[in-house]
């Protein structure tokens, strides 16, 4: 196998394997909407549920965002063919991309809204996915600019 399917294809496959974990432990062990703290006044475990997008936008489009989702898979399979050898930067953000939105797909077509639990109290709660994808698009725009 050609490295860069390797990371890629890796790196998706971790963040996917983390997140469903992280998803199905909170999903058995919590109560929605309880926070538990984990770290005094800085982090708490909480519970909840999301039919919308990142901090809650347009609660109910589920349909749509597994449609998203699924073009956004698509592309990105289309698009790491196009990756060259030498553009080692680009694979472990775009793995980063494809598990993340794998994840919460995999949340919306199994439970129909995103499981979401860390909650830094002044931020919106979200998951290993959403942070998977946020931290991919921050590297991809970087180093797309520095292009």
């Amino acid at each position: 196998m050609k490295t860069k399917y390797y990371i890629i294809f890796s790196t998706a496959l971790l963040i996917i394997f983390l997140d469903q974990l992280a998803k199905f432990l909170i999903k058995r062990s919590f109560q929605t909407n309880k926070p538990v703290p984990i770290i005094k006044n800085i982090l708490d475990f909480t519970y909840v549920t999301n039919t919308g997008s990142a901090f809650g936008l347009f609660k109910g489009f589920n349909l749509f965002f597994i449609l998203f989702s699924i073009i956004v898979i698509i592309t990105i399979v289309y698009f790491i063919r196009t990756i060259k050898k030498n553009e080692t930067a680009l694979q472990f953000p775009i793995g980063l991309l494809l598990g993340g939105t794998i994840g919460n797909l995999i949340d919306r077509i199994a439970y129909g809204y995103v499981i979401d639990f860390i909650d830094f109290r002044i931020w919106p709660v979200f998951n290993i996915a959403d942070s998977a994808v946020t931290i991919s698009v921050v590297l991809l725009i970087v180093l797309l600019w520095r292009k």
